[in-house]
């Protein structure tokens, strides 16, 4: 069999993720990594001084590196600048949405406006490209109310606000301070809706879409989900809250779906698709759409894939993932991220980390690493390390990932208790 040297694009722990689990397909040869991080390194030849986004970089290290067979395009932001569309128009097969299908993340305005035009289960809401409209909507709207920037703005840029004052902080802070730069220029006020959140991540060819096993992302900082929101401080899948009866009724009304009218707008979407859903019983919402893998859903997802992910992937590229065997362990798998203090506001980086022989079974993601001219282990991002279990139910996976993570330490060292 021809080995298939793989590219992925990114440098944090769905990255890691990715790798590790494409290292174990049978037909995987080398693989590389831009930027990639001291974790991934372990694994695969990084390339630290090119970033996500230089195009230019990308396509000169894949025209050098000619063995390469795939890229997989994994983070938001050159999905949306169209890195796929540009690999592609250069001959390189690439793993991922356009640019055209990426705005179902890139914009919460297309989106919004999408499920309106096709019937799919949202919040009630309005959008705003003037502050005065939106503060004038204020005075009428009912309180919490979710304040969202248009654009990506690395999972920080939706607000829920209990009152009238705080929304229209929120509305000027984007609006006119530019808080979240470009991404706030529009903005969407919306009704807050109650319930249990449900991350859904989907394979998708634009023909087919498979849904992979649920999981539960926890946004917040502190225990008790109190704190400021992060792009993620543990995950664990399947979601225990989550009523597998309900799958039948999101395929039906929310996923297939969003597949059939990107097609309609002559954006076909080929990746993975990510639903963040919001469930009330049996009332089941769109929160918000990702336009590939979540982080840190994907570290406590994959770990339960049984099929084998360059061959899925390669089935998406080529319309065919009708063909793909996807299974799933009927274990549980939960990921708590140890992150800088102070994260996601100041933090420091560079500090020594030090990690004890973890068991065996406990797979360490790296995300916010790198190593020092000497080689030790330093952090380098407010998400530093996500430490991993498989076990046979989550409690158990619960109690072998937070043992383990009495074995690490590093200074300002801080996780939640209760993922």
């Amino acid at each position: 069999m021809n080995k298939k040297d793989i590219l992925v694009i990114g440098g944090g722990g769905r990255e890691h993720a990715l790798v590790w689990k494409l290292k174990q397909s049978k037909s995987a040869g080398k693989l590389y990594c831009i930027p990639g991080n001291a974790g991934i390194a372990e694994i695969a030849e990084c390339r630290p001084e090119l970033k996500a986004t230089d195009f230019d970089g990308i396509l000169n290290f894949l025209r050098e590196h000619k063995n390469v067979y795939m890229t997989v395009v994994a983070p938001d932001d050159p999905l949306a600048l169209g890195l796929v569309n540009t690999l592609n128009e250069n001959g390189f097969r690439a793993f991922g949405p356009t640019a055209e299908a990426a705005i179902l993340e890139a914009s919460k305005v297309f989106s919004k406006n999408l499920m309106k035009k096709y019937g799919i289960p949202t919040a009630a809401f309005e959008v705003f490209s003037a502050q005065n409209a939106a503060l004038e909507y204020l005075k009428t709207a009912k309180f919490p109310s979710v304040v969202k920037a248009d654009g990506l703005a690395l999972g920080k840029g939706v607000l829920i606000c209990p009152t009238v004052s705080e929304a229209e902080e929120a509305v000027k802070n984007m609006m006119t301070e530019g808080k979240f730069g470009e991404a706030g220029k529009n903005i969407v006020i919306e009704e807050f809706i109650k319930g249990y959140e449900v991350s859904i991540l989907a394979f998708c060819d634009g023909k087919t879409i498979v849904p992979m096993v649920s999981s539960q992302d926890h946004k917040r900082s502190h225990d008790g989900d109190k704190g400021l929101n992060t792009g993620g401080m543990g995950a664990f899948a399947p979601s225990v809250k989550f009523n597998k009866k309900l799958l039948p009724g999101i395929m039906k009304d929310i996923i297939m779906p969003t597949m059939e009218a990107m097609n309609q707008e002559k954006r076909p979407f080929k990746g993975v698709l990510y639903f963040g859903l919001m469930i009330d019983g049996g009332d089941v919402r769109v929160l918000e759409y990702n336009a590939r893998f979540g982080d840190p859903e994907t570290q406590s997802v994959l770990p339960l894939l049984k099929g084998d992910l360059l061959d899925i992937f390669d089935k998406i590229i080529d319309g065919k993932l009708a063909d793909a065997k996807i299974a799933w362990e009927d274990k549980a798998c939960l990921c708590v991220m140890l992150t800088s203090g102070g994260y996601p506001a100041k933090y420091e980086t560079g500090k020594p980390v030090a990690a004890g022989d973890l068991d065996k079974d406990v797979i360490l993601f790296h995300s916010g690493t790198r190593r020092g001219a000497d080689g030790t282990l330093l952090t380098a991002g407010g998400r530093v390390l996500g430490v991993t279990a498989v076990a046979d139910d989550l409690d158990a996976a619960r109690k072998k990932v937070y043992a383990n993570i009495k074995k690490i330490t590093f200074d300002k060292m801080h996780y939640r208790t209760d993922i």
